[in-house]
């Protein structure tokens, strides 16, 4: 039977505020806000009608004094979202106000920044290989671990009792939480491992490669299920959707690949003008954020993302 394609007759929007490139995407747990994160050092929060048409309102988030590399919201609380950036701080918003509420002087410039799934804790990754773990009442580090290898990307499993590394030696490490102690080593991919996806099911987790393949892994035993192909050039960012049924995967290649989780089949490409930074699927319908390298006919960082998924561009 042929499979029907679900992505087929939509469209994608275009939304521009940020005054250089835009680094990450996320979306808040009730799907309703989105959060974009730029270079210009300073993050934004833009209100989604999933189906209106109505002039987008966005807050800007402004205090950070290097570029605002990575965000992720709190997965309990619709209204609060962290941010790292470069300046070596983390800090806590409330989206409501655009207020900062918290914010942890750490030690080096923070590339990576990621929620435990019961919101209590927020880990931290930096250039130095330096993983922070903050509790997010108190804002202050609980853990702190260095490690020997260049750490990439970071995620808890859905329990939060495992905690996956992406290492630039082709391995995923998994480790116990919170003793941090090492479970596994996973020979994933021949080149660096970039990103990692875990699906909302709980089934699966992903991996995105510097040798442009993402790999499919059994969460429970720990075993490839499968290698996605379509890219060739190595993989930047990767996002399940909320059903697990897809995933987004997206790289210096001119399109971002959207395939079948349990086929492998591409279903879907949307086409792109530049790299990809960030790929994120809302957590309650089939509308995928993207903000990538753009460029103006000037050559200059054209400070924009856009969200596929509407029935009308």
């Amino acid at each position: 039977m042929e499979e029907k394609l679900p992505f087929k007759n939509l469209h994608s929007r275009e939304y521009s505020g940020h005054k250089k490139k835009v680094h990450s995407v996320a979306w808040n747990c009730t799907g309703t806000k989105l959060a974009s994160g730029s270079v210009d050092q300073t993050a934004r929060i833009w209100y989604i009608e999933p189906h209106g048409h109505g002039k987008v309102k966005d807050i800007e988030l402004k205090g950070h004094t290097d570029s605002v590399d990575q965000l992720c919201w709190d997965p309990k609380h619709a209204d609060l979202i962290a941010t790292a950036s470069g300046d070596k701080t983390v800090r806590l918003w409330d989206a409501r106000s655009g207020k900062c509420s918290q914010q942890a002087e750490l030690s080096g410039e923070n590339i990576n920044i990621t929620y435990k799934p019961d919101g209590t804790h927020v880990a931290v990754g930096n250039r130095d290989d330096e993983l922070t773990i903050l509790d997010v009442r108190k804002f202050k580090p609980i853990h702190r671990r260095k490690f020997s290898y260049e750490v990439n990307e970071i995620a808890w499993n859905m329990t939060g009792e495992m905690f996956f590394l992406t290492t630039g030696n082709g391995t995923v490490e998994v480790l116990a939480y919170p003793s941090l102690r090492p479970l596994d080593t996973l020979m994933a991919h021949t080149a660096g491992c970039y990103c990692i996806a875990i699906d909302p099911v709980g089934r699966y987790f992903a991996v995105g490669s510097a040798d442009s393949l993402v790999s499919l892994w059994d969460i429970s035993e720990m075993l490839c299920v499968r290698t996605f192909t379509k890219l060739e050039w190595p993989v930047r960012t990767i996002s399940f959707n909320y059903t697990g049924d897809y995933m987004a995967s997206a790289s210096e290649d001119l399109f971002i690949d959207i395939s079948n989780v349990q086929t492998g089949r591409t279903v879907h490409q949307i086409p792109c003008r530049a790299a990809m930074n960030s790929v994120e699927w809302n957590p309650k319908y089939n509308l995928l954020a993207y903000a990538g390298d753009d460029k103006n006919k000037y050559q200059a960082d054209e400070g924009v993302f856009r969200i596929f998924g509407f029935d009308s561009a």
